[in-house]
């Protein structure tokens, strides 16, 4: 049997007591495997923290901000392999699996999963098919796509930027640099509240107008402040 190949996944929450039982639970069986689960909380005060730490290998407090968060759970992590996952963003059965055979390759450097959005539509299919394509097409994968990296190559181009919007598609393009991202064609599936909540077609446009923008220039924390007004 080949021997596994542990790696820390490491979750940024800031209030976000609806969904971290259901993700936390479902990550059980990963620490049985032998991975390791690390929570980093951004000044949660709606249960999260109670709730949380009998479920995870360590929970970790720290300035608020996604970027920052996930840099601390990196730093304090003990496996070669990194996996940041967003607490509304669950693996499938086959993760494990599919996983495992990314690490197990040399090559690999870093990756991401293909994405569905929760729930049923026309709508939501489209926009899922369409993520997977754009990420495939330009080697960026966003948050929600559960990426993974390993350590020393993440500590290589320096882990997120410490800005407070975009994060996930600097940390991309800096590890494109490095080597195009591994593939998974298994789907993670994420929360489409952000689109049910502020519709479909204008999410769309807004986020393609915020990476347009942040492409020629504009810095994340202006950026940051129209997504805050837009998603009110």
């Amino acid at each position: 049997m080949t021997e596994i190949v542990t790696c820390s996944i490491i979750i940024p929450v800031l209030n976000e007591a609806d969904y971290l039982p259901i993700q936390l639970k479902r990550l059980q069986k990963w620490r049985d495997a032998g991975h390791e689960v690390i929570v980093v909380d951004g000044g949660s005060n709606d249960g999260s923290v109670e709730m949380a730490k009998p479920l995870v290998d360590r929970f970790i407090t720290a300035q608020k901000g996604r970027a920052v968060q996930m840099n601390k759970g990196a730093e304090l992590a003990n496996n070669g392999w990194l996996v940041f996952l967003h607490v509304d963003t669950l693996f499938s059965e086959a993760a494990l699996n599919a996983l495992q055979i990314a690490f197990h390759n040399k090559e690999v450097k870093w990756g991401r999963f293909d994405v569905r959005l929760s729930g049923n539509g026309l709508l939501l299919g489209l926009v899922s098919s369409f993520m997977n394509i754009r990420s495939r097409l330009t080697g960026i994968a966003t948050g929600d796509q559960a990426i993974f990296v390993r350590k020393s190559v993440f500590d290589q181009v320096n882990g997120f930027p410490d800005i407070v919007l975009m994060e996930d598609i600097d940390l991309s393009s800096q590890l494109k640099k490095i080597s195009p991202p591994y593939c998974i064609a298994d789907k993670v599936t994420t929360s489409s509240r952000r689109w049910r909540e502020q519709g479909v077609v204008k999410t769309i446009l807004m986020m393609w107008s915020l990476r347009l923008r942040y492409f020629f220039g504009v810095s994340p924390t202006v950026l940051a402040k129209h997504y805050n007004r837009a998603s009110k």
